[in-house]
């Protein structure tokens, strides 16, 4: 960090702004802030998710994501700054083949819960999906670097396989959809 933090409240935020790392301020509100929380709140979810009992190639997985996610939201906080590359969703890819390749093949739609941790992967996938759609928005009226919103597309996919993992994991399968079930 450039500059340490000795003070948590600074006030500049008070009129309803925040800075952005090139150092301009907009409304907390915007676009652009929005996407960072999104992306803050889906960190935040995994770290949730990181506090269960996880085998350790996921919670190596979540981690390097956590990382990730920290780099996409500062990514976000400076307009025209690009962090997250390809190289980063391809990582995403090799693991969601890794984790994928051990799994039955889905023949009917899931419900999110089984086990507390895949509750809470599933949980995670949702506020993913949420973060990738407001960074859609923003790059509908800024830039937004290609990789940042592929990455989020596969982050989701990968927290959907992790749910089944860690319902394994915990000696379940997957709960199915059961259409019309209350009918």
């Amino acid at each position: 960090m450039a500059n340490r933090l000795t003070r948590i409240y600074t006030r500049t935020g008070d009129d309803g702004t925040t800075g952005l790392s090139d150092g301009s301020r907009v409304a907390k509100d915007a676009l652009r802030v929005e996407a960072m929380g999104a992306v803050d709140e889906l960190n935040s979810s995994i770290g949730v998710l990181l506090a269960e009992d996880l085998p350790d190639p996921v919670r190596t997985c979540l981690i390097d994501v956590q990382h990730d996610l920290f780099d996409l939201g500062g990514e976000l906080s400076l307009p025209g700054h690009a962090v997250i590359a390809d190289a980063h969703v391809t990582r995403l890819e090799t693991a969601l083949d890794d984790f994928n390749g051990n799994l039955p093949a889905l023949k009917d739609f899931i419900l999110p819960g089984g086990s507390r941790a895949a509750a809470l992967a599933h949980v995670a996938r949702t506020v993913c999906r949420r973060a990738e759609r407001r960074a859609v928005t923003l790059s509908q009226q800024e830039a937004v670097a290609a990789p940042a919103l592929h990455y989020l597309n596969r982050l989701s996919d990968l927290l959907f396989v992790l749910a089944r993992v860690l319902n394994r994991h915990a000696g379940g399968c997957d709960v199915l959809w059961q259409q019309g079930k209350n009918r």
